[in-house]
C-alpha cells in the first residue's frame, strides 16, 4: 500500500459513497426523468458510484488520455457519464430516461461531490477526501 494504511482507504471510500449517496438523491429529487425506487437502490447505486470512480474511472481515463487531449476534456465527461450508466445498470430500481438526463445527472453529481468534498476536507484538516489510496 501506499501513502497510508488500509483503515484510511477504507474511511475515504465510506465517505466517499456516503457523498454519492447525497448526490444521488439530489439527482433524483431535480430531475422527473430519474427514479430510484427505495433506499437500497441509493446504497447500491451509490456503492457502484464510488468503486467505479476509484477503480474503473482512472484505467478509463488514461486509455482514453489521447481522446481526453483531443476534445479538450469532453471525452472525461463522457467517461463520467458512463459511470453513472453503470450505477444505474447495477442497481436495482434505478433508472435514468434520456440523454439530457444524463447529462444533467452527471452535472449534478459532480457538483454535489465537489461541493461535500470541499466542506469534508476543510472538517478533516485540509485532506483530500476523494483520495482512495490502494
Amino acid at each position: 500500500m501506499r501513502g497510508g494504511n488500509r483503515s484510511e482507504t477504507l474511511a475515504a471510500l465510506l465517505i466517499r459513497w456516503g457523498v454519492n449517496v447525497v448526490a444521488l438523491l439530489v439527482v433524483d429529487s431535480i430531475f422527473d426523468g430519474v427514479e430510484i425506487g427505495r433506499w437500497g437502490s441509493v446504497l447500491v447505486g451509490a456503492a457502484v458510484l464510488a468503486i467505479a470512480n476509484a477503480i474503473v474511472k482512472p484505467v478509463l481515463a488514461l486509455l482514453a488520455l489521447p481522446l481526453i487531449l483531443l476534445t479538450l476534456g469532453l471525452a472525461y465527461f463522457a467517461i463520467n457519464v458512463l459511470m453513472l450508466a453503470l450505477a444505474e445498470w447495477v442497481a436495482p430500481d434505478f433508472t435514468i430516461d434520456g440523454f439530457w438526463t444524463y447529462v444533467g445527472a452527471t452535472i449534478v453529481v459532480w457538483l454535489v461531490n465537489w461541493i461535500l468534498n470541499s466542506a469534508l476536507g476543510s472538517l478533516f484538516g485540509g485532506r483530500d477526501t476523494r483520495r482512495v489510496v490502494v
